[in-house]
């Protein structure tokens, strides 16, 4: 029987993730889930194949979404009021343009001492009306795409063993930074095939497989690249049909509601894999 065993949302894009036994699942993804992103002064996102030290960021967001905590070693914390109502501005997430609200001075000289480049934090506005990609569209707030990502342990265990085979460390699971993690499917890249998943009352729809970045190369704790591994070994097995290293399937939302860890993941359609 395949059960969640992992449940991750990540409040600021890029960030530490803040791992959860229950979530509220929204048509955008887990609740707060990518709500917020660090910019340039420019208002071009950032992302760890950049800034790898974002990874060294640990964000923590109210239940009411009113507050907002940031923390890095070496700084103070910083504790904001999130601001939901000011003022719009341009920015780019992959060359595509979106809103975002400002939240301030402090905000800024924070995570640009962090990073060591000048940067601003915006907040994903309510009215956010993003049409995600894939087989099956969805929305999303700051997300690469689509509203979820999931991963299963035997697609991990079995990268780790070819790991392994090279005589290469294993890698955890945060590397890939799943949103949901299944354990009990016993064939590795089960959710390539599986094209709808009941869990808990909430309904997944696929969208894509999940395309690999440098992101990958990043050691989540201390914020450095630590490559080449693993797209090296993945690069051996794992070409998608459509180009690129897959590992681990972007999903939409189909029904919104509660997941926990230890909900059964039921598949209610499958479908063929395109690797």
């Amino acid at each position: 029987m395949a059960r969640v065993v992992e449940l991750t949302y990540y409040p600021l894009k890029g960030c530490a993730g803040t791992s959860v036994r229950e979530a509220l699942l929204t048509p955008a993804g887990l609740a707060d889930d990518r709500s917020f992103m660090v910019v340039s002064e420019e208002g071009v996102y950032r992302t760890q194949r950049r800034d790898p030290r974002l990874a060294l960021i640990r964000p923590a967001v109210t239940a009411d979404g009113a507050h907002l905590t940031l923390r890095a070693p070496g700084l103070r914390a910083l504790h904001l009021s999130v601001d939901a109502s000011g003022t719009r501005q341009k920015v780019d997430l992959f060359g595509d343009t979106f809103q975002g609200i400002d939240q301030g001075d402090e905000a800024a000289a924070w995570l640009s001492d962090v990073l060591g480049a000048r940067s601003r934090l915006v907040r994903v506005p309510p009215e956010h009306d993003r049409v995600t990609d894939g087989m099956t569209p969805g929305t999303s707030g700051y997300a690469d795409s689509c509203a979820l990502h999931v991963l299963s342990r035997s697609t991990l265990d079995l990268l780790n063993r070819r790991l392994a085979e090279r005589g290469e460390r294993p890698l955890p699971m945060d590397r890939f930074r799943p949103n949901l993690v299944i354990d009990g499917w016993d064939d590795p890249h089960t959710e390539d095939r599986a094209h709808r998943i009941r869990v808990g009352d909430t309904e997944l729809g696929y969208a894509k497989l999940a395309i690999r970045c440098a992101v990958t190369l990043v050691d989540q704790h201390s914020g450095t690249r630590a490559g080449p591994e693993p797209l090296r070994t993945l690069a051996g097995y794992r070409r998608a049909s459509q180009g690129g290293i897959a590992f681990g399937t972007k999903y939409a939302v189909l029904r919104p509601g509660k997941v926990s860890v230890g909900d059964e993941a039921v598949v209610t359609s499958w479908g063929e894999s395109e690797v």
